[in-house]
């Protein structure tokens, strides 16, 4: 009987310790000698590992974590070498089992990560952002040619290329979010990039999000923004009465 009891007790602090664990990133690092890997995300404002493991000699590594939801976390390469900028990978997890292979040598942008949906669309999004940016940077030395000339037309018109490419991200930014309202991606994507757009766009992906997207981490986030942002939008028809 004493041999039953201690079995199952066994039992159950396997299964609950399997519970504990629902999402596990494995993946390669070529050329990897020596170095730990941090599993991170953002608990409260502050970035806690959520798991680790040092490698030596072995290129492949897994990972494991338990999450509530979809969210943002990092994958951080620590090379032992005194430095650590830019040896971390952001990815959208979702609960399973989840690859990131990537390089030490530009560790961040050999990444190739697969196994989440709202990871695949967020690189999607990413890669029309990229357009964006570009834009602004011909836009920047476009302004540059004018201010240099002096000339108040050549200003007037670059900034109104400027105002325009932005007005085309937001648009892109809120249509997407709408597009894939039923993924935890769409009011991620709100608050990372046009978290300053006009409160009616923002109202209008919140309104249209899923209830349980709503009800997730980023909905609720975006929810609280909205909510201060209508408050500082009163304020200000105060002062201007």
């Amino acid at each position: 009987m004493k041999k039953i009891l201690v079995a199952i007790a066994i039992f159950s602090v396997v299964a609950c310790q399997h519970k504990e664990v629902n999402l596990t990133v494995s993946g390669n690092i070529k050329g990897l000698k020596k170095g730990k890997l941090f599993l991170q995300k953002v608990v409260d404002t502050a970035l806690v590992d959520i798991d680790s493991i040092d490698v030596y000699g072995d290129e492949n590594y897994t990972l494991e974590a338990y999450i509530k939801e979809p969210e943002l976390m990092f994958l951080y390469l620590d090379k032992i070498d005194g430095q650590r900028n830019d040896d971390v990978i952001s990815f959208f997890a979702e609960s399973g089992m989840m690859t990131i292979n990537s390089k030490v040598d530009n560790f961040t942008q050999n990444a190739k990560i697969t196994g989440s949906k709202n990871q695949e669309l967020l690189e999607e999004y990413t890669k029309m952002m990229r357009r964006f940016n570009d834009a602004n940077l011909d836009l920047f030395k476009e302004n540059f040619d004018a201010q240099k000339s002096g000339s108040e037309d050549s200003i007037l018109a670059v900034e109104k290329k400027y105002e325009n490419n932005l007005r085309r991200k937001y648009l892109y930014s809120v249509n997407f979010a709408i597009q894939h309202k039923d993924k935890e991606v769409a009011p991620f994507i709100i608050l990372s990039e046009v978290f300053d757009a006009n409160i009616k766009y923002l109202d209008t992906v919140y309104k249209s999000l899923d209830k349980n997207i709503q009800k997730s981490k980023y909905g609720k986030e975006l929810k609280d923004l909205i909510k201060e942002q209508k408050k500082l939008h009163k304020l200000d028809e105060k002062v201007s009465e």
